[in-house]
């Protein structure tokens, strides 16, 4: 069967078609994305603005098209914490539904991490053993670990690289300052979690997923898209650690002029470094693998493991 997940997330509205059954694994047929960036449209009182939502709205109809377009059997529609944490959460998909027909399912940040979790284990399988999933959002930060398919202990921190770079990094380049300031609050933020996933052992294997991650392994010299998703890519912690000093001193039109960097991206990609500095060293994690799998497909694996078998 062909399925549809739409992803609302802080930065994107990503629309991934996949052709899926269960037992197999989930082959990408189609991917439609819009740039949204819904936490930049939020007013002074936290809601989304009316405009936001009327842009969410015509976004969705695309991608209804889209998926429409491309034979999809279902849509399986999904919005993570730009929406959950907005002050009019309720009015915003409300509004939605009413003009789109659209009900989105909004994930508790518990949920992202457990989903995300589930994908990493699909893709690097038991072998892997212990798993020790990061993913840098938007919004937020999920870090799940555990040895089955349901982790045995998840968290959400919100330290999304948007979310951050909004709040903590108004110039450009960034005040050192600034960077400093961001640099104590993210390290405090995530030590305040480390215990919980200390008690239950180190980790066989440490993976990450996110377009943040992918971003600054590629930077660090990990193979391009175009190579393809079986190719291995890891990022090192000593290459991040020399990564973060220039990122900080880089404009946004300078780091979108790094390898795998885009225009859209490059502006949060310091705060997103300064996460995952901080979350390797905590956590003491010397490399990480990127995972090509993360939430949209753990939304379709779980869609999956609940039909019946052909």
């Amino acid at each position: 069967m062909r399925l549809g997940v739409l992803d609302v997330g802080s930065n994107t509205v990503h629309l991934l078609v996949v052709d899926a059954h269960p037992g197999a694994r989930p082959l990408p047929a189609h991917s439609h994305k819009a740039e949204l960036r819904l936490a930049q449209l939020l007013d002074p009182e936290g809601a989304i603005s009316d405009a936001g939502i009327q842009r969410l709205i015509d976004v969705v109809r695309d991608a209804l098209d889209a998926a429409e377009d491309k034979g999809c059997e279902d849509v399986l529609p999904f919005a993570t914490s730009a929406v959950r944490e907005s002050a009019n959460a309720d009015a915003v998909l409300a509004r939605v539904e009413k003009e789109t027909g659209v009900t989105l399912t909004v994930l508790s940040g518990e949920e992202e991490a457990r989903l995300t979790f589930l994908a990493a284990r699909r893709w690097f399988g038991w072998s892997a053993g212990r798993l020790l999933v990061l993913d840098i959002g938007g919004g937020s930060l999920e870090i799940a670990y555990g040895q089955d398919e349901e982790p045995d202990a998840a968290a959400s921190l919100p330290l999304g690289a948007g979310r951050l770079t909004a709040a903590w990094l108004p110039a450009d380049p960034p005040d050192p300052t600034d960077v400093r300031a961001l640099r104590r609050h993210v390290r405090a933020r995530i030590a305040g979690t480390v215990g919980d996933f200390a008690r239950l052992g180190a980790p066989d294997h440490t993976v990450a997923t996110s377009k943040t991650f992918r971003q600054l392994a590629r930077i660090a010299g990990a193979a391009g898209s175009a190579a393809g998703i079986h190719v291995q890519r890891t990022l090192s912690r000593r290459a991040l650690e020399e990564w973060v000093p220039r990122l900080a001193t880089m404009t946004a039109a300078q780091r979108a002029q790094l390898p795998g960097v885009s225009e859209g991206r490059a502006p949060q990609l310091l705060a997103g470094a300064l996460v995952a500095e901080a979350a390797m060293d905590l956590f003491g994690v010397d490399e990480l693998e990127i995972c090509p799998w993360a939430l949209r497909e753990g939304v379709i694996l779980r869609r999956l493991d609940h039909l019946p078998a052909v």
